[in-house]
């Protein structure tokens, strides 16, 4: 039995969610997508998740959603953590921490897919748990009926989410990592069947310093003076990857391919923009 996953990298700001919404139908259809995860943590305004963008995103087609360091960056997703399954936030912070940081998603054909994140702790705050360890811990409570694995590793060193691929290779489906908004030119299936990237890339506005509007950031940069790092404005991109992966209940199930995607808004027909307020 095959699972084919859309994993999305880093949604930013309302060029992210445009592009997105635009770019899922196509792309589902033409891969016979059955789970789409997309990393949500800068959809409000570049920084945090609504209750209104989750729902937003729903819509969309977006099955399962991660987040990473700025998870409560907008406090009021805090009920929509503590209730919902859909929403992921990293597993090494606190367990006073609202939210979960492993779900099990059953897909619209059956599968029953888990997945998981957790934040790197080279050069990021706020400093955490292992997660190593806590990968670790995590995959011995899932259940023997899980057809597939999915970890999200969200930090800044590749050298932490090269490592965390080859810890997991034979025991997890997939891993990819997030947060650095620049697509790797590494994808491959490890030896014992773990597929991964080291990022999938951002979903945004590309001309950019990471979704942020270029002279806010190269003012600060040549001036050491604090500036709104503010999303930019223009044409978005969705990078991600597709995942096929070969289940079977007890395993976590082997990959059979990984492939970059990146789509251009300008490759895509117009659609209905969105309203100008970040919350919705």
């Amino acid at each position: 039995m095959k699972l084919t996953l859309l994993c999305v990298g880093d949604v930013v700001g309302r060029p992210g969610r445009y592009v997105l919404s635009q770019a899922l139908p196509r792309l589902v259809k033409q891969y016979d997508i059955d789970c789409v995860i997309a990393n949500v943590e800068n959809a409000a305004g570049g920084s945090g998740l609504t209750p209104q963008l989750y729902e937003k995103f729903l819509r969309y087609g977006v099955d399962l959603m991660t987040l990473g360091d700025h998870a409560f960056r907008k406090m009021d997703i805090a009920p929509v953590l503590a209730q919902s399954d859909r929403l992921v936030r990293p597993a090494n912070f606190p367990p006073q921490a609202p939210g979960k940081g492993l779900v099990v998603l059953e897909t619209r054909r059956g599968h029953r897919v888990a997945v998981l994140t957790v934040l790197g702790r080279l050069f990021m705050k706020p400093a955490l748990d292992c997660p190593f360890t806590t990968v670790d811990r995590l995959l011995k409570q899932l259940d023997a009926d899980v057809h597939a694995v999915v970890v999200e590793i969200h930090a800044e060193a590749t050298s932490e989410k090269v490592a965390m691929g080859w810890h997991l290779d034979g025991r997890a489906s997939l891993v990819f990592g997030t947060h650095t908004h620049v697509q790797t030119a590494d994808e491959c299936v490890l030896p014992r069947g773990t597929a991964y990237i080291t990022d999938l890339g951002m979903t945004g506005p590309h001309d950019s310093v990471l979704g942020r509007r270029k002279d806010r950031v190269l003012h600060t940069l040549l001036t050491a003076l604090p500036s709104a790092f503010e999303v930019a404005d223009g044409a978005a991109r969705l990078c991600g990857a597709v995942v096929v992966i070969n289940c079977e209940p007890g395993t976590p199930g082997r990959a059979v391919s990984i492939e970059r995607v990146v789509i251009n808004e300008s490759d895509l027909p117009a659609g209905e923009r969105e309203c100008g307020d970040e919350r919705c």
